[in-house]
């Protein structure tokens, strides 16, 4: 490469307005941190470094006239850059020295969702104007703060196709390195490794932690912060302190649902960028607790459809992750039941009908007054309940975007707007019940179904109406609607073997997890409860749907 003729004189430290650029240069009123030259591409430009971004303009030679004509510009916000490298000449085995060509600025750069590694190289063979400017664009994204430099990584390499270590290798090791990330690297070895860790871990010393995993591993560390931040703070359960250590989730699964709901990508370069780039969002959590019994903290739940596919896509644990998805699926089609239960919720104070659509009861009673003993607000909670036949119902914190929901299970959720979706499809016919799915792939309409109710709710209760039964808690006969005197998928009058592997329970899918539990449910709300490195995104990419449907 050609040497810059003039490297010395073409710096200086430049407090004065930058002038004579065009664009975004114009509207630079900061004050000038560096000025100089380099080289972009073939071509000398005038270089200029405030304290948030690096901007350059074409240096073109003057008109015989008198007059300038302004070259082609350019600008880099330095919140995108994630690291900054001299540049060097260096012969084959040559392992440090080398003559200095420059700089190398390394930033993401956004495609939609996805984000990219992309490189801008400054041209300079001073070896003393380099250093100048790499010294100060350090001082510079350091002043930036909020980067992590210090990470606590866990590996499953068990999720999906046991492919979790290698992708780490792959695609963000080497982005973690080049920011000056240093990692602390635990491969978990069972179910639960993961969580202990999280109680036993000296976290102090870390700015975050990282989990390569599916939604599987995801929920387990997510449980365990918020575990081991109640213990830390002394918090009792039921009011939960917030997570300040944030969770970065590098996508290993077969859905990754949590992590296209905070990137909107399957992708660990993207994941792995804004880990490096700081980039931090808190998001709403649920606490899931039954008998007063605390059973997971977790974003997102499902009964009947949901819970009775994943119980039987457990049992196929043989199979290849969608096959054996697409498996549970057909056939929990084909057995499709509607469950008699008993939902009651209270109503988020933003709940309106631009945000969710309408839940109309089946049939209700409200209660204004009806305080819950575990929680402890000041002001009575006004309980609304509904009573009749539910082919599932789904209660999320977060919009629940995966590339076969592009819009999310929940569309208009956001992460972190003080409330859950409560999404209750009620009893129809198993045609109807297969339009609903498919349309939570389209990109508009997903909720657009009278047998659909949604509502943004604080808390839940559900309570299947044969453990009421069981429990004998009512002398009084259940209320019959005409949905659940009449049905339209017959409910089946044997035992389910394929999910009710416990005698009496009804199995629950949390976050991906099974859980069969026998009793009422309670779902509560807590806002902005922990933090993720990502970012809200409103779509995620979308993939050709299930054809198995």
């Amino acid at each position: 490469m050609e040497p810059e003729p003039e490297p010395r004189s073409g710096t200086s430290r430049d407090h004065s307005p930058a002038r004579g650029l065009t664009g975004q240069r114009e509207e630079l009123s900061e004050a000038v941190v560096l000025r100089g030259i380099f080289k972009l591409g073939k071509k000398s430009h005038d270089v200029l470094l405030t304290k948030t971004s690096v901007n350059w303009t074409h240096i073109t030679p003057e008109h015989p006239t008198g007059d300038v004509t302004p070259g082609p510009s350019g600008q880099l916000l330095l919140r995108d850059v994630f690291a900054v490298k001299v540049k060097r000449r260096r012969c084959v085995g040559q392992q440090s020295g080398g003559a200095v060509l420059g700089l190398a600025l390394f930033w993401a750069q956004r495609h939609g969702p996805r984000l990219t590694e992309e490189t801008l190289h400054l041209h300079n063979a001073s070896t003393e104007h380099t250093q100048l400017w790499y010294t100060a664009i350090k001082d510079q994204l350091r002043e930036l703060g909020g980067r992590p430099s210090s990470l606590k990584v866990l590996i499953n390499p068990s999720s999906h196709r046991k492919e979790a270590v290698h992708v780490y290798r792959q695609h963000v090791a080497p982005l973690f390195k080049m920011a000056a990330v240093q990692t602390d690297i635990t491969v978990t070895e069972k179910e639960g490794h993961a969580l202990s860790l999280m109680k036993e871990c000296r976290l102090q010393q870390y700015d975050g932690v990282v989990v390569v995993g599916g939604d599987g591993s995801v929920a387990e560390l997510c449980h365990g912060l918020v575990l081991r931040a109640q213990l830390d703070t002394g918090s009792a359960l039921e009011t939960p302190s917030g997570v300040n250590l944030p969770l970065g989730i590098i996508p290993a699964g077969s859905t990754d649902v949590v992590s296209c709901s905070v990137h909107g990508v399957r992708d660990p370069v993207t994941a792995a960028l804004h880990i490096v780039l700081g980039r931090v969002v808190r998001v709403d959590m649920c606490s899931f607790w039954t008998l007063g019994r605390l059973v997971r903290f977790g974003f997102c739940s499902m009964f009947g459809f949901g819970g009775r596919s994943l119980a039987r896509a457990e049992k196929r644990r043989w199979m290849p992750s969608r096959q054996r998805r697409d498996y549970a699926v057909v056939k929990t089609l084909a057995r499709l039941r509607a469950e008699d239960c008993e939902v009651s919720y209270v109503e988020a104070p933003t709940s309106s009908p631009e945000h969710l659509t309408h839940l109309s009861p089946l049939s209700h009673r409200t209660q204004d007054s009806d305080l819950d003993s575990r929680h402890t607000d000041e002001e009575a909670e006004s309980w609304t309940t509904n009573q009749g036949l539910y082919l599932n119902i789904t209660v999320t914190s977060i919009p629940g975007l995966s590339p076969d929901t592009p819009r999310g299970l929940a569309p208009n959720t956001s992460l972190s707007n003080g409330s859950a979706a409560l999404v209750a499809v009620g009893n129809t016919s198993r045609t109807q019940f297969v339009k609903h799915l498919k349309r939570l792939g389209a990109p508009s309409g997903q909720l657009d179904f009278p047998f659909v109710y949604a509502r943004a709710v604080t808390a839940v209760k559900i309570r299947p109406r044969a453990v009421i039964g069981s429990e004998e808690e009512s002398e009084e006969e259940p209320v019959q609607s005409e949905s659940s005197a009449f049905p339209i998928v017959q409910s089946e009058s044997g035992s389910d073997s394929a999910v009710q592997s416990q005698k009496g329970t009804f199995p629950w899918n949390i976050d991906g997890e099974l859980f069969h539990l026998k009793h009422e449910v309670l779902v509560r709300v807590h806002p902005r409860l922990m933090c993720l490195f990502g970012q809200e995104v409103e779509q995620a990419e979308s993939s050709a749907s299930c054809g198995c449907i």
